[in-house]
């Protein structure tokens, strides 16, 4: 028990109740959040990106860290985990100011942003470029990061869910061809996890 939450019996009811509202909303934001990466875990995630996803200019991206099990067996998990936590770094910084980042799992991540210019394409070319930069205290880890986007206004009517899994199909395209694929118009092809060999190592 913190010291802080020792004292609170001890303080006039009023304040006591406000600093333990407090307390359960630090602890609850904590529980919300990854430890390794400071992002959203999958739950809050969803329910931000939700919100976003009321603006037909929402674009959900998925992201993959390339190789990542390699990165883990050459440099060690610490090296592993310093990667993941530098990419979901640059992923914040590339899709703010008002957008959500996930991390969903291992070394996949999931933001939406409002593309309010029309740039998104040319902002993801740039993130990608970003994302394969070494990392800043360990230059020999660095590696690429597969980029998958798909705009909601493509698709009206589909839910976070269809989008992730359109991003999905984009993000294994970007795989071979190194450059953020948008997802093609049309009927989705199914389920592209449900097809996806092991995850790469998670941290």
């Amino acid at each position: 028990m913190s010291t802080l939450a020792a004292l609170v019996p001890a303080l006039p009811p009023v304040i006591g109740w406000a600093v333990h509202a407090r307390l359960l909303h630090s602890r609850l934001t904590t529980a919300r959040r990854d430890p390794l990466t400071g992002l959203w875990t999958r739950d809050a995630f969803t329910r931000r990106a939700r919100r976003l996803m009321r603006d037909p200019r929402a674009v959900v991206v998925l992201a993959d860290v390339d190789h990542f099990k390699q990165i883990n067996d050459r440099f060690g998990h610490a090296a592993g985990d310093t990667l993941l936590a530098t990419v979901a770094a640059r992923l914040a910084h590339g899709t703010t100011p008002g957008g959500v980042v996930g991390r969903l799992g291992g070394d996949e991540f999931a933001a939406v942003v409002v593309d309010r210019d029309g740039t998104m394409a040319d902002r993801l070319h740039t993130l990608a470029r970003v994302l394969a930069r070494p990392v800043d205290t360990a230059p020999d880890v660095h590696t690429t990061v597969s980029l998958g986007w798909v705009r909601a206004g493509d698709h009206p009517g589909e839910d976070l869910s269809a989008l992730l899994r359109r991003a999905d199909e984009a993000m294994y395209a970007a795989k071979r061809t190194g450059w953020p694929r948008r997802a093609r118009l049309g009927r989705l092809l199914g389920s592209v996890a449900g097809r996806r060999p092991g995850r790469r190592g998670a941290a």
